[in-house]
Formats: structure tokens, C-alpha cells, sequence
């Protein structure tokens, strides 16, 4: 059965998947992964959500934790990526057109944030499993758009190392499609005062 779900090459099994591959009710199926993960083989990472233990990438979890909704990497977790901040975030950020919500597993936290749909943009395609990672550019702004959240996360202005990388035209661009006026002038202010610490 592992090999067959194996087979799958998903990094993130659903119960329903697990069901059709293996021939099995979905009753039968859950039980089937219940064994798995007491075998240590996947671990759950949301009800009905399976990733395997050997493999797993928790990049590749927030789009199936959103489904429906799409979701990408964003945040702190994507200037990471791209290499403009040295402190590893000990959490996986994203955003999503679903509501704001986080998860936990045995690799660690997922936190999604809602974006509204006319925000939801700048992200590349990258690796095997096609994981959405936001563009340098539109990390920062996530976040500065997220920084009047009640949950005070993304307050503090990042400390980045910005280069040549970084386009502020098309950043600036960007800011228009943010639908709020209030916002987009927050945001706008912000990212002022960030570019004034000359880090790029």
C-alpha cells in the first residue's frame, strides 16, 4: 500500500486520493493512514491531509491547507528564499484568498493570511511540485499590507538587504491594485521609510 501511495508522487496524500488509488472506501482508507503515521511512514498536516515523513516539504503544504483557494509562499518565508533576509523564520508564511488561519505539524507552523483577491498576485512557479513563491517585491509589500493586522505580526519593519534585484517601479506598480485607499496609502508610507534605511 505505501508503495502504491508512493506511486501517487504528491507531497501531500488526501484521504480521498488515498481511497482511488488503493481501491478502498474512504472509511477504510483513513485507517489505512492512521496505520501509516503510527508506522511513522506520513504524518497528518490537516484533517484528510497526509504528507509522507521522508519527503515532506512544507513549502508544498499551503495550497492543499487552502483548497479550494489557492494560496503562495510569501512573507518572511519568501525574502528568505530570495536570499534579502539571513534569519531563518521559524514559521511557513503564505497568502491566500481564504480567511487567515494556522496550522501545526511535527515540521513545524503554517500560517496563511488572508489577501484580498485584487492583491492576490507576484508570485513565480518554482520546482517539481510547482510551489507559488512570491516575488522579492511582493513579499515586502505582503507584508506591509498585512501590518495593521489585529495580530500585530508584521508590524516591525523587516530588516532586509535589498539589491539590485529589487525593481521599485514594480513595486510601486504593484501598490495600485491595492483596492483599500487607506491601505495604499499605509503602504506606500511604509515602504518610504523603508527605502530611506539605504539597504539596496
Amino acid at each position: 500500500m505505501q508503495t502504491k501511495l508512493k506511486a501517487l508522487k504528491v507531497p501531500v496524500i488526501q484521504t480521498s486520493d488515498a481511497s482511488a488509488c488503493l481501491r478502498i472506501t474512504r472509511q477504510h482508507a483513513s485507517q489505512v493512514l492512521g496505520r501509516l503515521a503510527k508506522a511513522n511512514v506520513v504524518f497528518p498536516i490537516a484533517r484528510g491531509l497526509w504528507a509522507f515523513t521522508d519527503s515532506a516539504d512544507s513549502l508544498t503544504f499551503p495550497e492543499y491547507l487552502t483548497a479550494p483557494f489557492p494560496a503562495y509562499i510569501s512573507l518572511q518565508t519568501a525574502l528568505y528564499y530570495h536570499g534579502v533576509i539571513s534569519q531563518v523564520p521559524d514559521v511557513v508564511y503564505a497568502v491566500s484568498i481564504a480567511r487567515t488561519r494556522r496550522y501545526k505539524n511535527q515540521l513545524g507552523v503554517i500560517s496563511i493570511h488572508h489577501m484580498a483577491p485584487e492583491f492576490f498576485f507576484g508570485f513565480e512557479v518554482v520546482g517539481e511540485h510547482q510551489i507559488k513563491i512570491a516575488s522579492v517585491e511582493k513579499a515586502l509589500l505582503d507584508i506591509l499590507y498585512l501590518s495593521p493586522a489585529r495580530s500585530h505580526l508584521f508590524q516591525a519593519l523587516p530588516e532586509v538587504e535589498l539589491s539590485e534585484i529589487f525593481d521599485i517601479i514594480r513595486t510601486y506598480d504593484m501598490i495600485k491594485k491595492i483596492p483599500s485607499l487607506r491601505l495604499k496609502t499605509l503602504v506606500t508610507k511604509r515602504l518610504e521609510v523603508l527605502l530611506q534605511r539605504k539597504t539596496y
